[in-house]
């Protein structure tokens, strides 16, 4: 299962984003980012593939761009102020689980939008520490992007296998067994011999 969820509206900023999952399937692997137009297949149920793996990623990326908060339907209605909005649906389904969530702002001015021009549900967003990839500096953004990510996946491996302390569910290391001396009396010079990795010989 992919390890990261990309979140994003598709009429914003789509050649950033496009740049954003090619920068980061490099970096990691196409198969480790989840991006709903690439990897749900044909004739699949999207609604209940989106919420499963919104659900169980390990790290959701929230791509930001300028039209981002204030996307409107054709009936002038915010996007964001719908229930039914997959953008808000997937950033609630991935707080309610307990994953991180980060903000990723495209482009140079694109700010980290107001908790109170948010639904409830997601205002914690607004309190997330944010990565930004910059038009000015797009390579370098997106490499710094893909160390970011990259260093956060790490921190998740770690937390999730913790090195085992002495004493927690470990055997006790038992006491070394005592060398055993032994002499050998050789004769005629030219006897060898073989002893266990405990023993000691020594040449009388």
């Amino acid at each position: 299962m992919p390890r990261i969820f990309l979140s994003f509206r598709k009429p914003d900023s789509r050649w950033m984003r496009d740049r954003v999952y090619r920068a980061l399937s490099d970096r990691l692997g196409a198969d480790e980012i989840f991006k709903s137009g690439r990897s749900i297949p044909p004739g699949a149920d999207f609604a209940e593939i989106l919420r499963r793996q919104a659900a169980e990623c390990e790290l959701m990326c929230v791509l930001i761009g300028p039209g981002w908060l204030d996307a409107r339907g054709e009936d002038g209605v915010r996007l964001l102020d719908r229930a039914h909005d997959w953008v808000r649906v997937e950033i609630a389904t991935a707080l309610r689980a307990g994953n991180r969530v980060v903000p990723v702002l495209l482009g140079d001015a694109t700010m980290l939008p107001d908790a109170s021009a948010l639904p409830a549900e997601i205002a914690q967003l607004a309190r997330l520490q944010f990565l930004r990839v910059p038009e000015t500096h797009l390579p370098d953004g997106l490499r710094q992007l893909g160390d970011a990510v990259a260093a956060l996946l790490s921190d998740t491996d770690a937390d999730a296998d913790p090195a085992v302390e002495p004493g927690d569910g470990t055997a006790p290391a038992s006491d070394p067994e005592p060398s055993v001396t032994m002499t050998a009396h050789v004769s005629g010079g030219g006897s060898a011999y073989q002893a266990a990795r405990d023993q000691t010989i020594r040449l009388a």
